[in-house]
């Protein structure tokens, strides 16, 4: 009833919604591909996006204190917040796909820690620690550090005795060409292995959003300056144009609904059977199951290059078929302007294949990155256990 009453009083005041704005940049893929080390990158390193969202799986242990990361590459959007008093600030990749809060700290001497931001808690008055150390896992290797509290504001929003992970070894070169120096994590708190409450967990206990949900608008237009934003609160109706279309979480870790199809020009051509996809905006690509991935490639007209990824024709881009997600009854359809991203002269379709077993009840997992979230408005509700749609302004 409280969170009724706050939001109806806000329902007209810009104020009850707490944004920080979004910079895009490039993903450090399409960083190693200018560079012409893609390739060397892909065969030195294990890379399956599905790998990070371990908790779906049977035989996931708790408890373990690690999360991995193996999406580094390529995420691209990502804001600002400060650490400690006075604050120190920091670019972070905001990720519906995790769960922890970590920076690099002063006592890292990696490669990545050397071109990013560091965390001195020795000039904070109100960071504490009890040297609690972690290790979070992603393709290149193990980020490792300790975990502390301290004051961090997050759109304003000032949090105290926040938990967050401070990075002491960064080995691998995955977070050197990141262009965030850390990461918020915005999923469940089931998924934090040490046991340490989110940010926006931490927002929700201390009533300091007006509505227990946040927003997710990201800006695809190549011209524009602005990257999109994040809204902590609530829901920015000049975002988005219809209504917004709602689907349950299907399991409170991650925020994962079901798909019940994936049509391919409006046939339903995977997914007859059902399956699951995870929402997560630290994804940029739309990741495909394995055993879908090369018929999709197919459908879509793609070739394999010497690198062995897939373009298609630049010329040709209109004529591609469009990709509908039907998504608790509600079809979600995807251009082919809008999962094709020209580089270099080049026209590459924005999909990558997941090999990780799914889980057993739910079907084939699908992972609905920012080509995805791009065209829709995104909200995430932790009050109501459930993602909502709309398409974006």
């Amino acid at each position: 009833m409280k969170w009724l009453i706050i939001s109806l009083v806000c329902i007209q005041l810009s104020e009850c919604l707490y944004r920080v704005p979004l910079h895009r940049g490039k993903s450090v893929r399409e960083i190693l591909k200018e560079r012409g080390e893609l390739k060397h990158f892909l065969e030195t390193h294990k890379y399956d996006p599905a790998l990070k969202y371990r908790a779906l799986y049977p035989d996931y242990q708790a408890g373990t204190g690690d999360e991995p990361l193996l999406n580094g590459m390529n995420s691209y959007y990502y804001g600002s917040i400060s650490v400690g008093t006075p604050p120190q600030s920091f670019t972070v990749l905001f990720d519906t796909g995790s769960c922890n809060l970590w920076v690099p700290s002063i006592y890292c001497n990696s490669a990545p820690c050397r071109n990013h931001a560091k965390f001195n808690p020795t000039k904070s008055s109100t960071f504490t620690t009890n040297r609690k150390p972690f290790n979070l896992y992603y393709g290149s290797g193990s980020l490792s550090g300790y975990f502390g509290y301290d004051t961090v504001n997050v759109a304003g929003i000032s949090i105290s005795k926040q938990e967050l992970g401070l990075s002491e070894n960064e080995p691998g070169s995955t977070f050197y060409y990141a262009p965030f120096d850390g990461i918020l994590g915005l999923s469940y708190p089931g998924v934090s292995g040490d046991g340490a409450t989110p940010v926006f967990d931490n927002m929700l206990n201390d009533k300091l959003v007006t509505q227990p949900l946040f927003s997710v608008y990201l800006e695809r237009n190549p011209n524009s300056q602005n990257g999109g934003e994040v809204i902590f609160g609530g829901i920015d109706s000049s975002l988005y144009s219809g209504q917004i279309s709602w689907a349950p979480v299907i399991q409170e870790l991650y925020w994962n609904i079901g798909l019940q199809s994936v049509l391919v020009n409006g046939q339903p051509t995977f997914c007859s059977q059902g399956c699951q996809a995870v929402v997560d905006t630290g994804t940029s690509e739309i990741t495909i199951p394995y055993q879908y991935y090369d018929t999709f490639m197919q459908h879509i007209g793609a070739y394999e290059d010497r690198n062995g990824g897939f373009l298609v024709n630049c010329n040709n881009i209109a004529n591609l078929p469009s990709l509908t997600f039907v998504i608790n009854g509600a079809d979600f359809t995807i251009p082919p302007s809008a999962y094709i991203i020209r580089s270099n002269g080049y026209c590459i379709p924005w999909f990558e294949p997941s090999y990780v077993p799914p889980p057993t009840r739910d079907g084939p997992l699908w992972i609905l990155g920012d080509v995805f979230l791009g065209e829709y408005y995104s909200v995430f509700d932790r009050g109501n256990n459930r993602v909502g749609f709309a398409q974006a302004a």
